[in-house]
């Protein structure tokens, strides 16, 4: 019984950000119903890996619906009728060209929230063209300050903009408008733009910037390695430890604990004396491997962890203590997060396969027998 336990979300099929924000939610209690494309019934077994091993497609159950097919909307406009939640991720008017834009959703539902996961957005001069995560980022700005001094920008995998200025921002925006609705206000649009997302992450750097605090060469700068003491160290057995020892007190435990603290070194902001103090800190990393840094580390506030693989990570002491990482059908994966004291988060089960458990969701749904063969015969799909 999570935190939006009780509310209806309706997916539509959909790769990246809009998936992840819907997982959220499922997270959270939602009751999430997902429209898949229909595929030939060989395909449609068991499986141990491929789909189940999908991370952000947990918690849900799935229907069935060709979209291209004429009465499929209708079939559509069925299940919008009864949810809370729509979210979709398909350029801007592929859900108006099948009759299942927010106009003709809110006019089933008025008290719908209709969630749009886009790159660019609804509207403006980018909105039909096509792009990944790197192009949203590098045109929002954030892109730019990502990477090493006199180096290419580095892409960030694709966090920054489908999971963290994308899926997320959506969440949090139809979450923002279901507590509206309970408010008693009116259902509406959740237009999400990726590059929106990412340029918001992005704030505090808007505020450096403005302030003088901020260099926009890359690798100039407190946060983005520029500093020798906000940085990674390569160490004796070829691993990394980070450092971020960036208050004077941690700074001053981090050269105890590096054996420099009456090293004679350049004070810690002294710009000039950077080179100096980045070449010693690597050094003195390179003296041990990263495990005997992680014991000599321990407990101490220097500000210093080691740089863990994924498959690493969900080992390691603090997470096992929290069960930061929980196992679903085999896959080892994050568990819900943020964490309620009285209404907690669960995963209610793996990815399901197409039309998984459809029947058990459209019936919970209030589908009776005569409703649910109105739906199969405008094409709707699904398994007990």
């Amino acid at each position: 019984m999570g935190v939006l336990s009780g509310v209806r979300v309706l997916e539509f099929e959909a790769i990246g950000p809009g998936p992840f924000g819907t997982m959220l939610l499922a997270d959270m209690g939602a009751d999430v119903v997902r429209i898949d494309r229909p595929l030939p019934p060989e395909d449609l077994g068991p499986k141990t890996n491929g789909r189940r091993a999908d991370v952000t497609g947990r918690g849900r159950r799935s229907v069935t619906l060709d979209l291209k097919q004429p009465r499929s909307a209708e079939a559509a406009l069925h299940l919008i009728e009864r949810a809370d939640v729509v979210i979709e991720g398909f350029r801007p008017g592929t859900m108006e060209r099948l009759g299942l834009g927010p106009q003709a959703a809110l006019e089933r539902n008025p008290k719908l929230v209709y969630g749009r996961m886009t790159g660019w957005g609804q509207t403006g001069p980018l909105a039909q063209c096509a792009g990944h995560d790197l192009n949203y980022i590098a045109l929002s700005g954030v892109l730019s300050g990502i990477g090493r001094a006199g180096e290419a920008p580095v892409p960030p995998l694709n966090l920054v903009g489908d999971y963290g200025g994308g899926g997320m921002l959506l969440a949090l925006g139809v979450v923002a408008a279901l507590f509206n609705v309970q408010r008693g206000g009116k259902g509406q649009v959740v237009d999400a733009a990726m590059v929106e997302g990412t340029a918001q992450l992005g704030s505090v750097i808007w505020g450096l910037l403005a302030s003088g605090n901020w260099q926009e060469a890359r690798g100039s700068n407190l946060l983005d390695g520029g500093t020798p003491w906000y940085d990674s160290y390569r160490t004796r057995d070829g691993g990394y430890m980070s450092v971020g020892a960036v208050e004077s007190r941690f700074y001053a435990e981090l050269l105890v604990k590096l054996g420099l603290a009456n090293a004679g070194l350049p004070a810690q902001h002294d710009r000039s004396g950077w080179p100096v103090l980045r070449e010693r800190f690597a050094a003195a990393f390179l003296t041990r491997t990263r495990d005997e840094w992680c014991a000599l580390f321990d407990g101490s506030d220097a500000c210093v962890a080691p740089v863990l693989s994924f498959s690493e990570a969900p080992a390691h002491p603090q997470h096992r203590a929290r069960g930061s990482f929980v196992e679903v059908a085999g896959v080892v994966q994050p568990a819900p997060a943020p964490r309620f004291s009285a209404t907690p988060s669960t995963i209610a089960s793996a990815a399901p396969q197409r039309g998984e458990h459809g029947l058990a969701a459209l019936q919970d749904w209030g589908f009776d027998e005569l409703a649910l063969a109105g739906l199969r015969e405008q094409g709707l799909g699904y398994r007990g």
